[in-house]
Order: C-alpha cells, then structure tokens, then sequence
C-alpha cells in the first residue's frame, strides 16, 4: 500500500487522486511526525510518499521536484560543537536517498531569509516523514513543488501559489513508476 502525505488540504485535495490514499500530517516536525507514525500503525504501507510546497534556496529550480536528501534546519546544538542541523547524541545527521537529488531543510519556521544550514530547499514537515520511513524501513519518495523563493516575499508568494503544484504532481503520479 502506498500513502501520500500532505501537510494541508490546499497543497492537495483527497479528490485529486482518488487512487490514492492521501493523509494530512497538519504543519511542523511535531504534527508530522505524530500524524505519520499514526499512519504507519494503522496502514503498515509498503511505501510513503511526502508532497508539499517549499521554498527555494537555489534560484534555479522552478516546478515539481524530487527530493533525496533531507536535513533539520533548526536544530542548533553548535555551541556544543555539533554541526549545524545535528541532532546532538542522535546517529543520524542526514536523511540522504540518493546523494545526487535536491536537498531539504526542515524547520519548524517559514523562511523569509537565508537559513544557516545550505540546502536547495526549506520545508516544515518532510525531514520528519523522511526519518521516520528510515527508521521503520518504509520506502519513501517526496516531491516537492517550488511555491517561493524563501526570501521576503515568500509569504505572499506562497499564498498565491500553494495550489498551482498539485496539478504537476497529480501528472506525476500518474506517470510515476512505483518501486
């Protein structure tokens, strides 16, 4: 069984893919994390696959993307002489699928300015998700689609566009070969 998680019914309806069984996670680490291990003990699926909107760090990237590699931006413990995004004592660092794909910073904060932590995204819910497939041995997929620069505009910017994603990503599904 594949499941699809979305933080908020604008990103994506239950009815766009009625193929499919869509899960809304709410917005942040915390709601998604609960919200997918829920899912996971209900459903025992074979695959889970995160869509949503993020911002962009890197300016080339426009649309639908695909991302492999998956980082928590707000964690700060570098005082204590951790990197920036490691979870102190915690022996993953990164989420990382496939190292040649786009990376994403999840924080529980919207991104209106540069982060400390370089990725080519920032999102509030994939990194949860993503840890949790690892943890639990659950194959996972997450497709972003670009709806803001994260910069000062961002906030508008994604108003305005959180819906114009799904219709991409519906293609994709569509065309998308299931591993």
């Amino acid at each position: 069984m594949i499941l699809i998680l979305v933080a908020v019914e604008e990103e994506l309806g239950v009815k766009d893919l009625p193929e499919f069984q869509i899960h809304y996670t709410g917005v942040g680490k915390i709601n998604a994390s609960i919200k997918t291990l829920e899912i996971i003990r209900h459903y025992s699926p074979t695959q889970v696959i995160n869509y949503g909107t993020a911002g962009s760090l890197n300016k080339k990237l426009k649309g639908l993307v695909e991302v492999t590699q998956f980082f928590q931006r707000d964690m700060d413990a570098t005082p204590l002489g951790f990197k920036i995004g490691q979870t102190p004592f915690d022996e993953i660092e990164e989420i990382d699928f496939d190292p040649n794909g786009y990376s994403c910073g999840t924080g529980d904060s919207f991104v209106t300015q540069t982060p400390k932590l370089k990725t080519d995204l920032v999102d509030m819910e994939a990194y949860a998700i993503a840890k949790i497939c690892y943890l639990k041995a659950i194959k996972f997929r997450c497709f972003k689609y670009i709806s803001d620069n994260a910069d000062e505009g961002a906030n508008d910017d994604w108003i305005k566009n959180v819906s114009i994603g799904k219709k991409l990503f519906i293609e994709r599904m569509r065309n998308l070969v299931i591993y």
